[in-house]
């Protein structure tokens, strides 16, 4: 470490690196959610479907993001578990339109939540109630009582109404989501 960057660090100037799981079932809008939070010179213009897991990197006002962006396809859903012990945060991106995949992801989210990895860790799960702007969507409030948020009881976790493709929403869940990582 050279002299300017012990500098840096002891003045508290350098921002605190975090790793943050972004999951949810295929087509719920994760990649776009990630790509809008990017800075706008490094966002993508075309989203395609995430095989397998991508990493991208996006900051906030004091902390530094780096995100394992995960397929939501069956096939690819296993790895996830793979990444679970360097989390520090979780995403949980929710299709806010498609009602009757809601079953599966609250089973995809009880399986996260009794993974050895998770259950015993204090780690900030932000949802995003993606896809606002569907005709038939669901509110954050019902998205809630379909995922049975209200039983998980010992991680702190929020749940915001979000639109990926105008950005809408998707700050004041990174607000929460810093906040959390700072008082922890």
């Amino acid at each position: 470490m050279g002299v300017f960057d012990r500098l840096v660090s002891w003045l508290g100037l350098k921002k605190k690196e975090i790793n943050v799981l972004c999951i949810g079932l295929d087509n719920s809008g994760k990649t776009t959610i990630i790509n809008r939070l990017k800075p706008e010179k490094s966002q993508a213009q075309d989203i395609v479907p995430t095989v397998g897991f991508t990493v991208e990197k996006f900051m906030s006002q004091s902390l530094n993001f780096t995100v394992f962006d995960m397929s939501g396809q069956g096939r690819y859903r296993n790895l996830w578990e793979h990444y679970y012990k360097t989390a520090q945060a979780i995403i949980f991106v929710l299709d806010s339109s498609d009602d009757y995949r809601m079953v599966v992801a609250k089973d995809e989210l009880d399986i996260l939540l009794q993974h050895s990895e998770i259950a015993s860790r204090r780690i900030p799960i932000l949802f995003f109630a993606n896809k606002m702007d569907c005709k038939g969507a669901l509110s954050p409030v019902q998205c809630s009582q379909k995922m049975g948020l209200d039983a998980v009881r010992n991680k702190p976790w929020h749940i915001c109404a979000s639109n990926a493709l105008t950005g809408e929403g998707l700050n004041d869940g990174v607000d929460w989501l810093t906040d959390q990582i700072r008082s922890s």
